[in-house]
């Protein structure tokens, strides 16, 4: 019984630990972006991420769809293109928005919940920027800039503990940074897309796509929290 007893009590200090983390987390964002100042600067490289799980999210939609990527592009106001021959259109089209909010999540939530595949994500991501920088050239600030995130990313994963905070600081970013851009960054790929579903205008399939973003992050926050419950009562 006490063995019961120190189990469940060492498990909910777990849960509040992690709703700590991500308070603690989310405010740092909030803080770096409204108050500090050049916060913006501070967070350039985090929109660049951004633009770089958005235009990758592109590239998988036409690799999973039997296209073919041509060139991948991130430039220095952050903003990017993806060329692509082939493929599935419009699931192209919304994984950009869509697949880069999906990717941002599951940093978010390898970050939070399972820190100790962090360091194994980081590489993953680390490999994808290194991949997508050299085989999907498309001009030399993309490549620096890919290949120099992912030498920040293998060092923070192997020569630090700090990978599953790092993560879960990214995955947050991200998602927050896409759902406030929603009728700015995927303006190019909505206009697009109304014209493959030309009964439905771009404005209506800007609030279609932001409301499955939120979806995405309730759902995901659910698990995470859920998940958290469930092995306190599994333990018990």
């Amino acid at each position: 019984m006490k063995n019961a007893h120190f189990a469940k009590k060492l498990d909910n200090m777990n849960n509040n630990n992690l709703i700590v983390r991500l308070i603690i987390v989310l405010l740092i964002y909030l803080a770096i972006k409204y108050f500090v100042p050049n916060g913006g600067m501070i967070l350039y490289p985090i929109n660049l991420l951004v633009t770089f799980l958005h235009e990758f999210g592109h590239a998988l939609g036409a690799v999973i769809t039997g296209g073919d990527v041509v060139s991948l592009h991130i430039n220095e106001n952050g903003s990017g293109l993806c060329t692509t021959i082939g493929g599935n259109r419009p699931i192209i089209l919304m994984g950009g928005y869509i697949g880069s909010a999906i990717l941002g999540n599951i940093l978010f939530y390898i970050g939070t919940k399972t820190p100790r595949f962090a360091r194994i994500a980081m590489t993953v991501l680390a490999i994808a920027m290194a991949f997508s920088g050299l085989f999907w050239y498309g001009q030399m600030f993309t490549t620096g800039l890919l290949l120099a995130f992912s030498i920040i990313a293998i060092l923070f994963a192997w020569k630090t503990d700090f990978s599953g905070n790092i993560l879960m600081f990214l995955g947050l970013a991200s998602i927050i940074h896409i759902i406030e851009d929603f009728n700015v960054g995927p303006t190019s790929d909505l206009e697009q897309y109304a014209k493959i579903f030309v009964l439905v205008p771009a404005s209506v399939w800007m609030y279609v796509w932001l409301i499955i973003v939120v979806i995405l992050f309730i759902f995901n926050m659910k698990w995470i929290l859920k998940g958290s419950l469930n092995e306190n009562n599994f333990r018990t």
